[in-house]
């Protein structure tokens, strides 16, 4: 368990998380190149087992640099980022990326932002792939079965947020920190911790 004493950003807070973000944004656009051509072949709900990677840097940014609001941020700019590059979900990315991102954060403030251990991450990533499924389920597939699509489709999503972001962006704060690029921040100064 960490504390954070100083809750400002920093310059260096707000560069690393933007640097996150975009990044994912470009991964984004291709992830979604890959969800609407081979995953394609995977049929609904199960091709929601690919979704954490959407999830990701609302966990990443929220452990790296550990302050209120680092999950909003990276997350929402992220998809603002795809948004920018052309994803086949247009602007509705502007609404979801922001409502993803919030339960994600949710999860940090449920802490008092003190505690960046696994279980935060995986609840995090968890709290972002509903938000994200249920969005989906109401905007995307309003016309399909509770029974038979929405609440497995829910169940996978939730699923691969809480491995693929939440365990994903730990493992992940982990390498990083390993490298010595998060140095600067408590993430990288508790590398045993995280």
């Amino acid at each position: 368990m960490g504390v954070t004493m100083n809750n400002r950003w920093r310059t260096i807070d707000i560069v690393v998380a933007s640097v996150i973000a975009v990044a994912f944004g470009v991964i984004f656009w291709a992830w979604g190149l890959l969800w609407n051509g081979p995953a394609d072949a995977i049929p609904l709900p199960f091709r929601a087992v690919l979704y954490g990677v959407w999830l990701v840097p609302a966990v990443l940014g929220g452990l790296v640099v550990r302050k209120p609001g680092a999950a909003f941020y990276t997350l929402t700019l992220a998809a603002l980022v795809s948004v920018a590059l052309g994803t086949s979900w247009g602007w509705t990315l502007v609404l979801q990326g922001p409502i993803e991102a919030l339960a994600a954060e949710l999860a940090f403030a449920a802490f008092a932002y003190r505690a960046w251990n696994l279980p935060v991450a995986l609840l995090a990533g968890a709290l972002a792939g509903v938000a994200a499924a249920v969005y989906d389920a109401f905007v995307w597939y309003g016309g399909t079965s509770w029974a038979t699509m929405r609440l497995p489709y829910i169940a996978i999503t939730a699923l691969s947020a809480l491995v693929v972001a939440g365990l994903g962006s730990v493992y992940l704060t982990r390498a990083l920190a390993q490298t010595g690029v998060l140095d600067r921040f408590p993430s990288g100064r508790e590398r045993a911790a995280v």
